[in-house]
């Protein structure tokens, strides 16, 4: 285990079976335990910090179109953005229409099987959705490459 200190956050870096391990903390130093005694996949220290352990990967993305009945009864179409299986826990999910941002409400992500799933949903007023070509929802976390899935309003039925 070695330990460096930069401009007041303590950062502790662990290497065991090819996984690296960093935990960030202010302003505490944080020990980790040798993994070989990792009991979950993640530990939360003191008031807080969390630490996830595992290797990271990009989620698959798919955007789930309005329902017939929704745009025929409502008035509206929601679409829903789901994002599986990406570590770690912080990716977050954007929407555009057109080329413009959207605002949608995302979930929390939610683990199972080590990795994490996500979602958000996206309503738009009928006129909106009718006027649209394309949706598209962007998965982003900061060291890892964004995923994106496109859905072309023109392969949908209404």
């Amino acid at each position: 285990m070695r330990q460096q200190k930069k401009s007041g956050v303590n950062i502790i870096a662990a290497v065991a079976a090819g996984v690296s391990v960093v935990a960030f903390s202010c302003p505490k130093t944080i020990y980790v335990h040798p993994l070989n005694e990792l009991v979950s996949l993640w530990w939360t220290f003191g008031s807080g910090t969390r630490l996830d352990v595992g290797t990271n990967s990009q989620p698959s993305v798919t955007i789930l179109p309005p329902s017939s009945e929704e745009l025929s009864s409502k008035g509206s179409a929601t679409l829903m953005c789901l994002a599986d299986k990406g570590f770690p826990s912080d990716w977050s999910l954007s929407w555009k229409v057109d080329g413009s941002s959207k605002s949608g409400v995302a979930s929390r992500g939610v683990m199972k099987d080590g990795v994490y799933s996500w979602s958000s949903t996206l309503t738009l007023t009928d006129a909106e959705w009718r006027g649209a070509t394309s949706v598209v929802c962007e998965a982003t976390q900061g060291s890892q490459r964004a995923v994106t899935k496109a859905l072309s309003r023109a392969d949908c039925s209404q």
